[in-house]
């Protein structure tokens, strides 16, 4: 009788939302992070964007592409697919590649692989028009011996709600698709130590926190992003989704994605690549459509940890119009501190409820052989109430005062509420699947006393959840997988990084995920590389190469 009940409960609640065509809203005190995390493969209502033009997407680069041969391609690639970094840069300097050529062989496989055809990925969002001509200036630098950073003349694909000039920022909107602006504080940074911005990767639609029951990749503008380890039956993760796809393909030497929680971790675990949610206020978040100024950060996406401690190194710096910002003064470059010998002693908590996951335990052998101890701990009985609430709450604020202070200044819609109706005009193109949690956004209200308990409250369950286990065993890490414990990992403003484990019997990618508290980027950035280089886990996209 119970179970008839809630049925028929269910069948009205579905049925009242198709007669009223209303939005079902989360509940203001829930602390179920699902709404924004990697879902259970569903199917796709639209695939490709109905806003991206193959044609006009390539016009600014067919000259240069014309003398690009299929043959010369062939060539080049076993100087570059699933190189790290230093390698590239070596057979730069030795002559057997140029920037040129690197960024033209990106342009190649992308125009190849990613939009309109049986194996595309719809990763790419757009494409910086001047990439050819300003990867023939590195060359001509390097000939000047202008090479300081390891990561000059890499071209680099940065999530879409990144801003950048010669390319509009749209956060995978069409509400935003002529939103023009100056340079992302990290994309300064980027850009002053030589990177390349090689084009725009897709996301999930305003980084996830807009449908709600959408699937992981989903933009309007972009369309609807496939993972190569499974096109169109494994989850891509979101909202980095673009990115995490991208670098697995080798569309690029690397992207940046955001995360608020799960939202670099999910896409990189699921596409097998490494991925780094830094400490909150480690880098900068300005001139990124945000949405929550409390737990926002920006982070590398790469195909192993050399390269994401270089782009991590790459995007550091104090940004004194970010409140959080912090200066890490940390004076030698985290790449040059990679120990495959980092584990020998270090303590780790690994949750007994995971042991049922066999390469969870393949990795943990893994550590072990390399000098890691092993503990095994339950997880804290701690709740996130109001997590959803927060995001709302901060977002009231900070996507208007993003479009006030970075957006381009003649963007008419300055708040979510201008969103929304913009949406309602044409729902079908612009919001297939709906756009519950904007709703939610425009319809929480909360005092400041009590959002400051909220965001107190939050952050003291996360730090607990982690805190508790660490101070009791003296452990120096904790184990997970995937995005697993992403949203504790938020609130208690943790870094996280994941690497490549394994694969499914289905052949579905697994991350194992370390996590530690703030300000251990380095530690995480060396436990990784040192399990990466004991493990070697990562095999490429098959169809891919």
């Amino acid at each position: 009788m119970k179970h008839f009940l809630i049925l028929i409960a269910l069948f009205l609640m579905c049925s009242c939302k198709s007669l009223n065509n209303t939005e079902s809203i989360p509940e203001k005190n829930s602390d179920d992070t699902s709404a924004i995390s990697t879902k259970n493969f569903t199917e796709f209502k639209i695939l490709d964007s109905k806003y991206i033009s193959n044609e006009d997407l390539w016009k600014p680069f067919n000259e240069d592409l014309k003398s690009f041969t299929v043959e010369f391609y062939n060539t080049l690639k076993p100087f570059i697919l699933d190189q790290d970094i230093p390698t590239l840069q070596n057979h730069i300097q030795n002559g057997n590649l140029s920037y040129e050529n690197l960024t033209k062989f990106y342009l190649y496989r992308i125009r190849k692989y990613d939009r309109e055809n049986e194996l595309s990925l719809n990763s790419v969002i757009a494409l910086n028009p001047q990439v050819v001509s300003q990867a023939r200036e590195k060359d001509a630098a390097l000939k000047n011996k202008m090479r300081q950073h390891p990561v000059f003349g890499m071209p680099i694909l940065l999530k879409d709600n990144i801003n950048t000039e010669n390319m509009a920022t749209t956060g995978g909107a069409v509400a935003f698709q002529n939103n023009h602006t100056a340079d992302a504080f990290i994309v300064e940074r980027l850009k002053e130590n030589g990177a390349l911005i090689l084009g725009k990767a897709n996301l999930s639609e305003w980084a996830y926190f807009f449908c709600g029951d959408c699937p992981s990749g989903y933009s309007a503008m972009g369309g609807q992003t496939l993972n190569p380890y499974g096109r169109k039956v494994m989850d891509t993760g979101g909202s980095s989704s673009g990115s995490g796809v991208a670098v697995a393909a080798n569309f690029c030497v690397a992207a940046i994605g955001s995360e608020t929680s799960g939202s670099i971790i999910s896409p990189s675990s699921q596409n097998s690549v490494v991925g780094l949610k830094p400490t909150i206020g480690v880098l900068s978040r300005s001139g990124i459509i945000p949405i929550s100024s409390t737990l926002d950060t920006p982070g590398p996406i790469t195909r192993n940890v050399t390269d994401n401690a270089i782009i991590f190194n790459a995007m550091l710096g104090y940004d004194a119009a970010d409140a959080k910002s912090m200066e890490t003064h940390w004076n030698t470059a985290v790449h040059d501190e990679l120990d495959a010998e980092a584990l020998k002693g270090k303590r780790f908590g690994a949750f007994k409820e995971l042991m049922a996951d066999t390469l969870y335990q393949k990795a943990l052998a893994d550590l072990k052989l390399k000098g890691a101890i092993i503990l095994e701990i339950d997880p804290e009985k701690v709740k996130l109430p109001g997590f959803i609430r927060l995001l709302n709450l901060d977002m009231q604020n900070d996507f208007s005062n993003y479009v006030t202070v970075s957006g381009d200044p003649s963007l008419q819609l300055k708040s979510i509420e201008d969103v929304i109706a913009f949406n309602e005009k044409d729902s079908l193109a612009m919001m297939p699947y709906g756009q519950k949690l904007f709703v939610g956004v425009v319809e929480d209200q909360a005092s400041e006393a009590e959002f400051t308990e909220i965001k107190t409250t939050l952050k003291s369950n996360g730090r607990s959840f982690f805190d508790a286990p660490m101070d009791e065993n003296n452990l120096d890490g904790i184990l997970s997988i995937n995005n697993y414990h992403a949203g504790a990992a938020a609130v208690a403003e943790y870094p996280v990084i994941t690497v490549p484990m394994g694969y499914t019997s289905n052949g579905e990618p697994k991350g194992l995920t370390f996590i530690a508290k703030p300000l251990s980027e380095k530690l995480l950035l060396t436990w990784a590389y040192a399990y990466e280089q004991a493990s070697q886990r990562r095999l490429a996209p098959k169809n891919y190469n």
